[in-house]
């Protein structure tokens, strides 16, 4: 096992990497419930999928795929279907009115993935590991650590938004309000989810001071004792018809797809919008991950594991339609494990078999509140920070791409928003400086094509999703 996954050369150990990827795999085990909820639209069948179908498929596709990346990559990423765009999907067939379906949406989603396979193979997306520069990919890997905060502190609770407006707000969509309207508070404290939120980050902070390894993990399960006397643990999972301890594949929706359906309706906004917002988002994930876990020191050996890995993140978004789910992508609460110690595709696999258990003890799995999860996701947001004295804040061409990138990726809940303000930012003043004789900034041909394809899809397509 040390010979396979090179665990003294990375400095690490099977304990390590096993708790590591038990870690992982705890901040991530809110898939399990919420995408089969998103996807189902909580069960009602409004979007024709079946809850117990889209578990299925999430457990499998995640488990699956994260071993492959754990074996073949030797890399501590997980992969999960995407938050974002499986609302999108979800989206996309309850305003259709019954003209695109599940069917047509997963065949939407299996043709992004054959385009990524052809650009992973061509060698093109990872051109942008040597097309970015170091300073946006320092300022990536910062935007993740406060884009992971924001989902901590939103599914803890401790973040509300109270919207006062004078119109009513429909469901599933976007609305613009006035300046004035939409404000940000901290959640009640008299909600115990909130308070047990404090109790795990407090708890996981002085577990990292005393420097116990295995902070993260053990966190999460002493917050989960807690949680069980604040009433905060529904032991109910343990009998819920929704988490059966014995799965029953037979309701596996397995290639259903309908391309001919797709033909009929806008297929090329559909997949531009899923092929868009996962190529950078991975992207981000995986240089961010690299980074903190020191991969990207040595630039060679880096860029070469995320070229690998993007293309088992590849094949994962066709595998995933195949069997049933939106978009299967790395998942950023890889970057927990990592901060355990995570450093080798031991992780990884921990990770996935882990999802495969989940197959057979998804009730066990429940009982862990978003809390504790919170918790811990909001704690690695200080880790991910760390990477922010590597930008040069004193020079502004570096500086405000950096910080475009940074501040967009939480403030509008989108990875891939950060990244675009990031690089069109980038290209246009590196340009300007460049040709004003401020400075000399290398702006790869590549940044340029980038550049012109974000403005386009923001035109014709729109910020939404």
């Amino acid at each position: 096992m040390d010979r396979f996954f090179k665990l003294k050369e990375n400095g690490t150990t099977v304990r390590t990497e096993i708790m590591a990827g038990l870690t992982t795999f705890m901040t991530m085990a809110y898939i399990l419930a919420v995408n089969p909820n998103i996807l189902s639209n909580f069960g009602s069948g409004a979007t024709g999928m079946d809850w117990t179908a889209v578990f299925l498929a999430t457990a499998i596709a995640a488990g699956v795929m994260t071993i492959a990346m754990g074996l073949f990559v030797n890399f501590p990423v997980a992969l999960a279907p995407g938050m974002g765009l499986n609302a999108y999907f979800a989206t996309v067939i309850l305003s259709s009115q019954g003209q695109f379906t599940f069917q047509m949406g997963l065949a939407a989603v299996f043709i992004s993935g054959l385009i990524f396979i052809v650009l992973t193979v061509t060698k093109v997306r990872q051109l942008l590991l040597v097309a970015v520069p170091d300073s946006l990919k320092h300022a990536i890997t910062v935007g993740i650590g406060l884009f992971i905060t924001i989902i901590g502190l939103k599914n803890s609770g401790l973040l509300t938004v109270a919207v006062e407006s004078s119109k009513d707000i429909p469901a599933h969509k976007f609305v613009d309000v006035l300046s004035f309207e939409t404000v940000f508070h901290m959640g009640s404290l008299k909600d115990p989810g909130v308070l047990l939120c404090i109790v795990g980050l407090f708890l996981i902070s002085i577990l990292m001071v005393l420097r116990v390894r295995g902070a993260i993990l053990f966190g999460i399960l002493l917050t989960t004792v807690v949680g069980y006397f604040m009433g905060q643990v529904n032991l109910g999972m343990l009998t819920d018809a929704k988490t059966n301890w014995v799965p029953d594949m037979s309701k596996l929706a397995f290639g259903q797809f309908d391309f001919k359906g797709l033909m009929n309706v806008g297929i090329i906004s559909v997949i531009a919008t899923f092929t868009f917002v996962e190529l950078f988002d991975t992207f981000g994930t995986l240089v961010g991950t690299a980074n903190r876990a020191g991969f990207m020191k040595n630039k060679e050996e880096g860029n070469k594991k995320v070229g690998k890995a993007m293309m088992v993140d590849a094949i994962a978004v066709s595998g995933g339609a195949l069997v049933g789910t939106s978009t299967v992508t790395a998942f950023v609460e890889s970057a927990a494990g990592v901060a355990q110690g995570g450093r080798t595709g031991l992780t990884a696999v921990s990770t996935g078999v882990c999802f495969l258990l989940a197959l057979f003890l998804a009730p066990i799995a429940a009982l862990i509140p978003g809390s504790a999860t919170a918790a811990a996701l909001i704690i690695v947001g200080v880790l991910m920070m760390q990477s922010i004295k590597d930008v040069d804040f004193q020079d502004y061409v570096v500086a405000i791409p950096a910080f475009f990138t940074i501040v967009f990726m939480p403030f509008t809940y989108n990875i891939a928003n950060g990244i675009s303000f990031g690089i069109v930012s980038y290209v246009v003043l590196a340009s300007i400086a460049s040709a004003s004789g401020r400075g000399q900034y290398k702006v790869h041909w590549l940044m340029w094509v980038l550049a012109v394809l974000i403005v386009l899809r923001y035109v014709f397509i729109g910020s939404e999703g």
